[in-house]
């Protein structure tokens, strides 16, 4: 039975990824923090601080499957610690082997939080993987659109009303870069957040040696280019930034997932339905209306983004870790961590899945453009007669003429034929190519090929 959703039987692969639980499962936790164990024993026999054969013996000690995951929670459960009862179990294994000396060298110099925060680190590094392959899914499926739609017209909205005539290849475009932003960010964010943690007790690593000693340093850099992790200028015990911009810029990438399953919601209403999510052999949409084809997949996108966005938040507000250690802030981040970049991943797959498959309604787009019997184009209309009387002058006679049809119906076309100083000024085929909603996307279709020259 599971109490979290990620882990749920029934609903784990709507909230997460089988990919992103495993990086975050009780198996790979251990494996981490016996990666950091056996990589700190080799680099302090190069330094000649532990012997050569004990690091050897430790390393072999470090294989996840000698050791029972219910075995170890029962001494945490009675220890209240999370890495002595490993210390001990590796210990013991390697007394078995007869090797007792090296059970003396296991983590030599360390203290538990350098263990369990360089293992998260390495967690860090399988997440950013996933979550970068799936923007990148996102992507190359946006820029599909964005390329096959890049003239597609269709009413752009603003306050929820139609406002101009733009291209579905330009709002496909407008996600498009916001993805690619995201990625940009991910990756800046890499140097500083993919860095190990071995400082000692309170970061000054006087474990092993004074002031005259550089040992420590010599073993930072040679355990963190074993595990393939950046060097720290100084501990970060208690300086959480990292943490807390990997969390930003998860959760923004997951916000742009969100946006878009958003916007797919909201277009396949069913007044509007100019887009449709996948609705794949099997689907039901209500259990009591069989018509139904719900969005399911786009509000799953939208509801993860929101739980990532309140991740985020959550690691910003654990930024202020007190003194030189802060059990508090780190139970905080054993929490909130395995959940953001399960539901981030998941939206953000989620959302590839659905750009991917998204059925276009040009239709329907070609419908709603002349929802309204020409007021989309009022802009135009206003714009091109402001050539000859001055643009506040074009504005009120447009404006009254668009009041008109508002309030009383008719046609945008009459009410503009009707109004004065108007009429005379336009023939039919004039009147016409100012009223056709193809002809009044601007440069739409000019940003569409903008944005995708930055597409391989």
């Amino acid at each position: 039975m599971a109490a979290s959703i990620i882990d749920s039987l029934l609903f784990g692969d709507q909230f997460s990824t089988p990919e992103m639980r495993d990086i975050f499962s009780d198996e790979r936790t251990l494996e981490t923090w016996l990666a950091v164990e056996a990589a700190l024993a080799k680099a302090q026999a190069q330094a000649g601080i532990v012997p050569e054969a004990a690091a050897d013996a430790i390393g072999r000690a470090a294989d996840a499957g000698l050791y029972d995951l219910a075995d170890l929670k029962a001494e945490m459960d009675r220890t209240k610690h999370p890495i002595m009862p490993l210390v001990w179990a590796m210990g013991a294994r390697l007394e078995e082997r007869g090797e007792a000396e090296a059970a003396g060298f296991v983590h030599w110099g360390a203290t538990t939080q350098d263990i369990m925060d360089t293992g998260t680190v390495l967690q860090l590094s399988d997440a950013y993987g996933e979550i970068e392959a799936g923007l990148s899914a996102l992507r190359a499926a946006l820029a599909a659109q964005a390329r096959q739609h890049r003239s597609t017209p269709m009413a752009g909205r603003t306050h929820g009303q139609q406002a101009l005539p733009i291209t579905f290849g330009y709002k496909a475009a407008v996600w498009l870069a916001e993805v690619r932003r995201a990625m940009e960010r991910l990756a800046q964010s890499r140097p500083r957040v993919l860095v190990g943690q071995f400082s000692g007790a309170v970061g000054t690593l006087a474990s092993l040696g004074g002031a005259d000693s550089n040992r420590g340093l010599e073993v930072q850099e040679t355990m963190f280019a074993i595990l393939g992790l950046g060097v720290p200028d100084i501990s970060w015990h208690t300086a959480r930034d990292g943490f807390a911009e990997f969390a930003s810029a998860v959760a923004l990438a997951a916000g742009a997932a969100g946006k878009i399953g958003g916007e797919v919601y909201a277009l396949q209403r069913t007044e509007i339905g100019e887009l449709e999510e996948p609705n794949l052999e099997g689907h039901v949409g209500s259990s009591t209306m069989p018509h139904k084809r719900n969005p399911a997949a786009s509000e799953t996108v939208v509801a993860l983004a929101r739980s990532a966005a309140n991740a985020a938040a959550l690691a910003i507000a654990n930024l202020g870790h007190e003194h030189e250690r802060f059990k508090i802030g780190l139970q905080v981040e054993r929490e909130y961590m395995p959940r953001l970049c399960c539901h981030a991943d998941a939206a953000i797959k989620k959302a590839a899945f659905v750009v991917e498959n998204l059925t276009v309604n040009t239709g329907a787009m070609r419908r709603n453009l002349d929802a309204t019997g020409g007021l989309l184009l009022s802009e135009a209309v206003m714009m091109k007669l402001a050539e000859t009387l001055g643009r506040q002058r074009a504005h009120d006679i447009v404006h009254t003429a668009c009041a008109r049809v508002l309030d009383g119906g008719g046609s945008f076309r009459d009410a503009l034929l009707d109004a004065p100083e108007f009429g005379d000024r336009f023939d039919d085929a004039a009147l016409d190519a100012l009223l056709a909603p193809e002809a009044y996307t601007g440069l739409a279709a000019a940003f569409v090929d903008r944005v995708l020259a930055g597409e391989a």
